[in-house]
């Protein structure tokens, strides 16, 4: 018979610490990230909401804009005076926007810039009550600031994203200024409607909408954006979490920013496949702009007759019938600049950036017979309007991804920044040009001279394109 096993003792648990279990470094990790995650989720979902209302007021400046500016300005060689000191102003609040961010955070740089914008709106709504040109232009300029606002907040989305996921997070926030702008000029007639209601013009309705919405985005990232984007992400990297931080601990490294320009110069110049892509953006820009700022004023000369020969005491009279139609044509254009964004990334990597850069300045060509052949007949200046934002979308997205791999890695930020500035600086001139343009040669003849830009970059495409990477 077997001797039975010898009878094993328990072994006596020791007894656990007091107090919360130590946090070591793997759990300490999951816990971060998910709190991160929680943050980030919560982030994206406030700056989406924020920017689908103050895209409001940029879509009714747009679609209205130019024709107030006529209108008080007596003449139509204001007419792109509107989205020249639009475009300007937001160029230049580019920086201390960027700047006040970096030492107070995302949080407090928008929501200054938000409050700059909704004074913006209010200013227009006095100058429609004053017919001031000053006033709308003022008023036009802090609007601008807005439009800084918009552009600085798809770089709040990714301050805390996961690699894998910054692309979705950052179109997310995109595709919000898109719907915002999308439906202000659709707001145009009920604004108007508003606006009698008030006992105001009928053309300050819109903006009355403008100052709301840009109110109520402000308070929501006040109150949403906590804790701040920026700020979490630098205490997440400093490993000091629940620390308040309000300055970065020192000088961020990169070049004086009086050597920026120079050395954005020097790499784009120093890349055939850099001078394309620039070339191809800003080309875009100025084409689309151009256009795009005087359809306004043309369509309105379709639907009430030419408004320098309306007669003494109504030069330049905004009419409400042709609101709808202004704001319907300028939605779909806004829709093919961004509702395809996503595809046009899928094809510029599929079939090659310069085929798409190339495609892209097809489609404005395309915009510009349209127009130009159909400029008597509505229907044909939409459908030009549509491909018009369709081409400047390819443009723009292959242009930005073919200069991004012309250069060295180095000087990328730096000749990023040189075609961000040449290209507000195209559009600036061509809202500011566009005016006297059609007041000389007519919606057509300033559609035709807008499209040798085009040709210009389809000349330079296949000049270029025996000696092209293949990646590109």
């Amino acid at each position: 018979m077997p001797e039975p096993e010898p009878r094993r003792e328990p072994q006596a648990r020791r007894p656990a610490p007091e107090g919360p279990p130590p946090r070591g470094p793997v759990s300490g990790a999951v816990a971060d990230d998910v709190e991160r995650r929680r943050i980030q989720r919560r982030t994206v979902t406030v700056l989406s909401v924020a920017q689908l209302l103050s895209g409001l007021g940029n879509g009714a400046t747009l679609a209205i804009g130019s024709l107030l500016a006529v209108e008080f300005g007596g003449s139509q060689a204001w007419a792109g005076a509107v989205m020249t000191v639009l475009t300007l102003a937001a160029a230049v609040a580019a920086l201390p926007l960027s700047g006040y961010a970096a030492s107070r955070g995302r949080r407090r740089a928008l929501v200054a810039g938000l409050a700059a914008a909704a004074a913006g709106s209010l200013l227009i709504v006095l100058s429609t009550m004053a017919s001031s040109l000053g006033l709308l232009l003022a008023g036009s300029a802090l609007l601008g600031v807005g439009m800084a606002v918009n552009l600085q907040s798809r770089f709040a989305a990714v301050d805390l994203a996961d690699p894998t996921h910054r692309g979705r997070d950052l179109s997310l926030v995109v595709w919000s200024i898109t719907v915002g702008a999308v439906a202000g000029p659709n707001l145009i007639k009920p604004g108007a409607a508003l606006g009698q209601a008030l006992g105001l013009p009928e053309t300050a309705g819109p903006f009355v909408i403008s100052v709301t919405g840009m109110v109520i985005a402000a308070v929501l990232l006040a109150a949403g954006l906590r804790p701040d984007p920026l700020l979490e992400a630098r205490r997440a990297a400093a490993g000091t979490a629940g620390t308040p931080v309000l300055e970065p601990a020192g000088p961020l490294p990169g070049p004086v920013r009086g050597a920026v320009l120079s050395r954005g110069l020097r790499a784009i110049g120093s890349s055939p496949g850099a001078v394309l892509a620039a070339s191809g953006i800003v080309a875009a820009q100025g084409v689309m702009v151009s256009i795009m700022s005087m359809t306004p004023l043309h369509l309105q000369q379709l639907t009430v007759g030419d408004v320098a020969g309306a007669g003494p005491g109504h030069e330049g009279h905004v009419s409400t019938d042709s609101f709808a139609l202004i704001g319907f044509t300028i939605s779909l254009h806004i829709a093919g600049m961004f509702a395809l964004s996503p595809l046009m990334g899928w094809l510029s990597d599929r079939f090659g950036r310069r085929a798409m850069l190339a495609v892209g300045h097809g489609l404005l060509l395309a915009a510009v017979a349209v127009v130009s052949l159909g400029a008597g007949n509505a229907a044909a200046v939409t459908v030009g309007l549509v491909l018009l934002g369709l081409g400047w979308s390819a443009a723009a997205i292959s242009g930005s991804a073919l200069l991004a791999e012309s250069v060295a890695e180095a000087n990328r930020v730096e000749a990023q920044g040189v075609s961000d500035t040449a290209m507000g600086l195209a559009g600036a001139t061509g809202g500011a040009l566009s005016g006297v343009v059609m007041a000389l040669v007519g919606f057509p003849g300033l559609a035709a001279i807008a499209g040798l830009l085009s040709i210009a970059v389809l000349l330079a495409t296949a000049v270029t394109g025996a000696a092209r990477p293949a990646q590109v």
